[in-house]
């Protein structure tokens, strides 16, 4: 699946090259036992599961062919194992974005698709918004009964919304990343910007770029560029999170990660600077 040219200076580079994973007709116990793995990996967000947490009632009814891929994933979202991972520790609308990025591999497109879920929530019930992904004309054209939902968010098809791209590199850190692990915790990536309705930043995964890229914790504090003042400066604001500086007076196995705000005028001459000190740059925002 060609997803960009650039998917290894983004961190997708894991999937640009990989086909869906299906149970094809004849399928044989070690083809379940692929597809019952990867159903894990997607739906739980790459969370790391103990032997003890497998769902092996479920395992074993794939396994014997009296349960579809489809309702394997089912199961595993209505499930306590998904429930205590994330329903119960996350808000709901960070909830809303898991299940966007587990159950149709891609972000939300607006305000009105996270508030749909959020009523039906309330209304009907956790099921009932779980079946509400799993039974859409949407996932049964994209991953029907036999393929295991994948990452359709880098994908650029025909009728696609190009926001649906840039957001989910607020939801996808990394391919050896974990949905209960990142920086930013339990809060909404993209409530902002879509009340806002504008289009988010790419800011690359975790291990790409050569560098470290992420996601600064809320409240942390940035450095003024290089000691430069902001008087005559404009308005907008922005952040540049650079790592891996290497001057000469830094040992080679260090890496020295910072961030600096500056006014527009003083961005290309930062980044310039940046790159001199041999800094590579995790990601650029608007503050």
């Amino acid at each position: 699946m060609v997803i960009t040219n650039a998917a290894s200076r983004l961190g997708i580079s894991a999937y640009s090259d990989s086909s869906p994973t299906e149970l094809r007709p004849n399928w044989t116990p070690e083809n379940a036992k692929i597809v019952i793995n990867a159903v894990y990996r997607h739906v739980l967000g790459n969370d790391y599961i103990m032997a003890s947490e497998r769902l092996t009632a479920l395992e074993s009814l794939l396994n014997n062919g009296q349960i579809t891929v489809r309702d394997f994933v089912r199961a595993v979202a209505k499930s306590e194992l998904y429930k205590n991972k994330f329903l119960y520790p996350n808000f709901h609308t960070r909830v809303i974005e898991l299940n966007f990025k587990h159950l149709l591999g891609r972000a939300p497109y607006n305000e009105a698709e996270v508030v749909e879920h959020l009523d039906r929530y309330q209304n009907e019930g956790y099921d009932a918004d779980i079946d509400s992904y799993i039974d859409s004309a949407e996932y049964e054209a994209n991953f029907g009964d036999s393929t295991v939902p994948y990452y359709r968010g880098f994908e650029n098809k025909v009728g696609d919304q190009t926001t649906g791209f840039t957001r989910m590199f607020r939801l996808y850190r990394g391919y050896a990343n974990s949905d209960r692990s990142q920086i930013e915790g339990n809060n909404s990536r993209l409530a902002a910007e879509l009340a806002q309705n504008s289009a988010s930043a790419i800011v690359g995964a975790s291990g790409s770029n050569d560098g470290w890229a992420y996601r600064s914790a809320k409240g942390a504090m940035a450095t003024r560029a290089f000691g430069r003042s902001s008087t005559g400066s404009g308005d907008r604001l922005y952040r540049i999170e650079v790592a891996a500086v290497s001057l000469p007076r830094y040992p080679k196995v260090r890496r020295s990660n910072r961030e600096y705000i500056v006014s527009y005028e003083q961005l290309n001459s930062t980044l310039q600077r940046i790159n001199k000190m041999g800094g590579k740059v995790a990601s650029v925002t608007t503050v």
